[in-house]
């Protein structure tokens, strides 16, 4: 038997894309017993090597399947006929003719960019889609001034910078809410001008003209007058409005109604997002655009209120919200989850990638010592495809540096696309399927479009009943989990060399305003059940990709069942796994062994137990809310870093070298680079400290411990330059409180009581990532 010639490690470069397994089992019980998920994770904005895809978007709408229920796009996997001009759908097997300017010119030397064997995505510009097109995106800025005034300060210089990053032709506006929800006319030249609402009232979109003191008309001519009234008062190119916006943010205030001092501020943050949103959707109702919410306190007035204005009164935990004693808790998600709904509306077309409307995207910043609500708005923010980052303070580089991020364009060797914002809108994405198996459903910032097909499976995994998702807004590293149910029966066994076939197809509004179609095409083996021989599927298993798909489907169960039932549904998988694939004699433990290809995984899921997606501990519902929403949204690696963080250590005895997440490698005479994602830490041990605080690294001959100082600080900045949120940097010295930053993700092989090698002492009962494998192993090879 030939072993795998799967190289797992490339695909996500070559396709932006990642599968649990590259040979799948032919049948549905074959499919149950190897016991981790079918599924794909796709990066739908990856930037692909030029090698693997057309060098430059295709200028022509796609060759579609003339089938009503199927409209693939053509890609080299179908098969051709040159003879007679015609293609076969590969999932559907359809026999469609070419289009006359095609049939002119195809042959098999003279190949178009979708049938060129190494070109499986192609991207077209539509020329039949994008109303508004070629316009720029609207950026709607709703600030809290319930917050002190240097933070204020802070907030008012951020959003000032970011004035100068955006094309000139990109619309503006302000919100700034309080007590009271305050709209400003940024077409008012001479005074600031801003129309007042209350701040305990939702905004539907067919009353805020009326009340912004726009017209409002039943019929299109005036839909339109209202809309250009909108663009002319509230909504101006920042070319033209930057003077005035400027002048209102230097002049900010805190909100100055009275509170009395055994009550919290009354903070609208609910009415102010529904006045937002309800103006964007009326002004801009097929254009591009984000609601962008800065807040620094939870929402105590209005709808959408967390936790009553009175101190006396704390803020939902973990356990209020288990034993369902918040009142204000459930009220909150449905009002929230409403006005995502009201983003996310489908026009209902039967067509082959089914249009939401979902344009604008809602976008949360939330810089607090206290909770302002993440959990309640989680649902908004999934469902547009929006961006969380939480912070301490608008001071902070947490803050500053990810706001900016968001507005990166790309570089100047992405040809066409050089100079434009990386950020799309309303991208929504299908997954076409050959007949063996089915869509389970998606995990991810998605909604959805709740499109019926011959593809979808009766087994419902995350979003699922359909095989269609509105994605909202997107960037190069969004990525959503795609699962699959293997449907073919074991009766009826495949013949030998039979593949299987998968195609999202993504379409989206670029932020230059036109619409694109991405069309992903993968192609794989089936492992034919009359083989007995299982090591085909055991070689083509990609462990990473596993584990991350796993770990969405672990944090996505959190949300329905107990933690506790979850880490237990974790650890039988596990064993199940291993006990599938592990090479091993019954009922002897001595004689397990992994195959290569499954080495990392069991670490991946000891780590992923004691994570803070899992553990509560230590954690607010806010926080919690956080860290799972960025899991389920980041690419593979970014995941693994979150599930398993790296380690890098340096010392006098040689280059930087990674390091064994554990506690022994914590030395005194090392620094440790520590990378969790949230977090990048620089520790110093015992005896590394001391020589700093004696200050040896300002004296000429302990040169070299000062370029070991400098080293990790390094390293930790090139982390923090390439990362979305930008993560919080922590300089922390051996036996000192921010350790525990380091101490809480190495594996506990030395504890307080007992002890299993060198390094340093971590105060948990956790068990060791060898216990656990002692476990693991004991059970697995049960008979």
């Amino acid at each position: 038997m030939q072993e795998q010639s799967w190289d797992v490690s490339s695909t996500e470069t070559l396709t932006g894309t990642r599968q649990s397994f590259h040979c799948w089992p032919s049948s549905r019980l074959e499919a149950t017993r190897i016991v981790a998920p079918l599924g794909v994770l796709l990066t739908p904005l990856k930037k692909l090597p030029p090698s693997s895809s057309p060098p430059s978007v295709l200028h022509y709408d796609p060759v579609r399947c003339n089938t009503a229920s199927c409209q693939s796009v053509l890609s080299p996997f179908c098969q051709v006929d040159f003879q007679s001009k015609l293609w076969v759908c590969p999932f559907c097997f359809q026999r469609n003719h070419f289009s006359p300017h095609y049939a002119e010119n195809i042959s098999e030397t003279n190949l178009p960019a979708e049938l060129i064997p190494q070109y499986t995505t192609c991207e077209y510009e539509l020329s039949s889609h994008g109303p508004q097109g070629g316009a720029s995106p609207a950026f709607l800025f709703v600030l809290d001034t319930c917050n002190a005034m240097e933070e204020l300060t802070e907030l008012s210089d951020s959003i000032q910078q970011i004035l100068n990053l955006l094309p000139e032709d990109s619309l503006v506006g302000l919100i700034t809410y309080g007590t009271n929800v305050s709209v400003h006319e940024l077409g008012f030249e001479g005074l600031p001008k801003s129309y007042v609402l209350r701040g305990n009232k939702e905004y539907a979109p067919a009353k805020i003209g009326t009340l912004l003191g726009c017209c409002s008309h039943k019929n299109q001519q005036g839909n339109m007058m209202v809309r250009d009234e909108f663009l002319r008062r509230f909504l101006l190119p920042v070319s033209e409005c930057s003077m005035t916006l400027e002048g209102i943010l230097d002049d900010l205030r805190k909100d100055p109604w009275p509170v009395p001092q055994e009550k919290r501020v009354a903070r609208a943050t609910g009415s102010a997002l529904s006045a937002a949103m309800s103006l964007l959707e009326v002004a801009l109702p097929m254009q591009g655009g984000r609601v962008m919410l800065f807040t620094g306190g939870p929402c105590t007035s209005g709808p959408g209120a967390i936790v009553s204005r009175l101190k006396t009164s704390d803020i939902r935990s973990h356990q209020d919200i288990s034993k369902k004693n918040e009142p204000l808790y459930k009220p909150a998600c449905e009002y929230y989850a409403k006005l995502a709904q009201s983003a996310t509306k489908s026009n209902n077309t039967n067509n082959a990638l089914a249009q939401s409307t979902s344009y604008h995207v809602v976008d949360i910043f939330a810089c607090s010592l206290d909770q302002v609500g993440l959990l309640e708005m989680k649902e908004l923010v999934e469902a547009t495809g929006g961006v969380m980052v939480l912070g301490d303070s608008f001071g902070q580089s947490v803050f500053k540096e990810s706001l900016r991020r968001i507005f990166n364009t790309y570089p100047e060797s992405e040809g066409e696309d050089s100079g434009k914002m990386q950020m799309a809108f309303n991208a929504s994405v299908e997954v076409l399927t050959s007949r063996e198996f089915k869509v389970s459903g998606a995990i991810g910032p998605v909604c959805s479009l709740n499109r019926k097909s011959s593809n979808v499976s009766d087994i419902h995994i995350g979003s699922g009943g359909t095989n269609a998702w509105s994605l909202g807004g997107i960037d190069p590293s969004t990525t959503i989990a795609i699962y699959f149910d293997v449907t073919n029966p074991g009766t009826a066994p495949l013949p030998q060399g039979k593949r299987r076939y998968i195609q999202f197809l993504t379409r989206y509004q670029h932020s230059d305003g036109k619409t694109r179609l991405r069309a992903t095409t993968l192609c794989g083996p089936w492992h034919n059940e009359s083989q007995t021989d299982i090591d085909p599927i055991k070689f083509s298993f990609d462990q990473e990709a596993a584990a991350v798909l796993s770990a969405r489907l672990a944090v996505h169960r959190t949300e329905t069942e107990d933690v506790s039932d979850v880490l237990r549904w974790v650890d039988r998988s596990l064993i199940r796994l291993c006990a599938k694939f592990a090479n091993y004699n019954a009922d002897d433990p001595n004689s397990f062994r992994l195959p290569n290809e499954l080495s990392l995984y069991p670490q991946f899921m000891f780590h992923l137990r004691r994570s803070q997606f899992l553990q509560l501990f230590n954690s607010s519902p806010d926080e919690a809310s956080y860290y799972r929403y960025i899991l389920t949204r980041e690419n593979t690696n970014n995941s693994l870093v979150m599930l398993q963080p790296s380690l890098l250590s340096y010392s006098f005895s040689g280059a930087p070298a990674p390091a064994l997440l554990d506690s022994q490698s914590v030395r005194r005479d090392t620094i440790l680079l520590l990378d969790t994602f949230f977090h990048v830490v620089v520790f110093h041990g015992e005896s590394i400290a001391q020589w700093r605080e004696l200050k040896y690294q300002e004296q000429e001959e302990h040169a070299s411990f000062r370029n070991l100082l400098q080293m990790p600080q390094e390293d930790a900045q090139l982390i923090m330059d390439s990362r979305f949120p930008v993560p919080r940097f922590i300089v922390c010295d051996q036996h000192k409180s921010e350790a525990r930053f380091l101490m809480a993700k190495l594996n506990p092989s030395s504890t307080h009581d007992r002890a299993e090698g060198g390094g340093a002492q971590v105060f948990t009962d956790d068990v060791s990532l060898r216990v656990f494998m002692e476990h693991l192993m004991k059970l697995a090879v049960q008979s």
